[in-house]
């Protein structure tokens, strides 16, 4: 990876930099460039396959970003995800600790209690919150 000087030019040269098109307050097409064909296929096989595993950081990233802005997409940026794992590990010793399926809930726990509560309020149901003794960090 000492061949390049940053994460970003590894992206960019992989074809995997998000793009941005941008002109007179309009978003365009965000194309990526094309990088090296072998190492995105090589890339997007492997975030298929990531995308099937059950209970892993990388599948459900894919799945919120599917649900929100489509296969093709997120396809592409779990793509760039890997391929920043792959440029990082190195530095930190080649070991690999998944942040598991639960990171995004943990991230931001407030929003995710104050969307569950207000969507079961919706239902119907009267709600009140209790945090418990041992809280699951």
């Amino acid at each position: 990876m000492s061949r390049f000087p940053s994460h970003r030019c590894l992206a960019s040269w992989a074809g995997l930099r998000p793009g941005n098109h941008e002109g007179a307050g309009k978003r365009l097409s965000g194309r990526t460039r094309n990088g090296n064909r072998a190492v995105r296929e090589v890339l997007v096989e492997a975030v298929l396959a990531a995308a099937r595993a059950r209970n892993t950081y990388l599948s459900v990233l894919y799945h919120r970003l599917a649900a929100r802005r489509g296969g093709k997409r997120a396809v592409v940026a779990v793509a760039h995800a890997i391929l920043m794992i792959a440029y990082h590990l190195p530095a930190d010793g080649g070991v690999y600790v998944d942040l598991g399926p639960n990171y995004f809930d943990h991230r931001v726990r407030d929003k995710v209690q104050t969307r569950l509560t207000r969507r079961l309020e919706a239902l119907g149901f009267e709600v009140t919150v209790t945090e418990r003794a041992a809280a699951v960090s």
